[in-house]
């Protein structure tokens, strides 16, 4: 335990500093259950758009093969912007997704294989989709680490400063008011000698 001054100012110190504790206790609570419920849903959309990922690839795998035909896809479809903003969640900054943008060139009819329309088109919504999970992925890592120091700060506050500030009080009373007594014990002691050496 912190050695502490035994006065009347360290026990209004005290008081104070319990009373901040447990004024700030329940916003940090609050922040805790926000971020705890924002990881959840974050959790489940996760899960969604990695089952739109696997669902689109699964629809993919029929003809992916025909991927192995020499075409230049890079001519066609670029990414050109990844529109990212910034969000706020329980006073976490996180990136929030605007948008993909893609450039699309349209392949020559007369000289470009028959599914290259469909290829570009799944390959640019596939393009999305990873970078939509990418993003989300990032909001839960910023999110898990926001959680893990509020959730720090939550106990270190509960389970130590809240106690100590609790234990210290308790110790300055009893020592404020055994000094009290002292004193009022001394001046009985004091008023009773007090007659005894006028008489004499």
């Amino acid at each position: 335990m912190a050695k502490i001054k035994h006065t009347k100012n360290e026990l209004k110190a005290q008081r104070d500093a319990l009373r901040r504790f447990e004024r700030y206790l329940p916003t940090l609570l609050l922040k805790k259950q926000q971020l705890q419920t924002e990881m959840r849903t974050l959790d489940q959309k996760l899960s969604a758009k990695t089952g739109e990922v696997e669902a689109l690839r699964s629809d993919m795998a029929s003809w992916v093969r025909l991927f192995s035909e020499p075409f230049d896809f890079q001519s066609c479809l670029t990414v050109t912007d990844i529109r990212i903003s910034e969000g706020n969640i329980a006073g976490v900054n996180i990136p929030v997704l605007e948008g993909v943008d893609f450039s699309r060139q349209v392949p020559d009819l007369f000289e470009s294989p028959l599914w290259v329309d469909d290829a570009l088109a799944a390959v640019e919504q596939l393009t999305r989709l990873s970078v939509e999970q990418a993003v989300m992925e990032r909001q839960y890592q910023l999110l898990k680490e926001e959680l893990r120091t509020t959730t720090q700060r939550v106990n270190l506050f509960e389970k130590v400063k809240i106690p100590e500030c609790r234990e210290h009080i308790r110790v300055i009373r009893i020592f404020l008011g055994d000094q009290q007594t002292a004193a009022v014990a001394r001046a009985k002691i004091a008023k009773g000698k007090a007659p005894k050496e006028v008489a004499a």
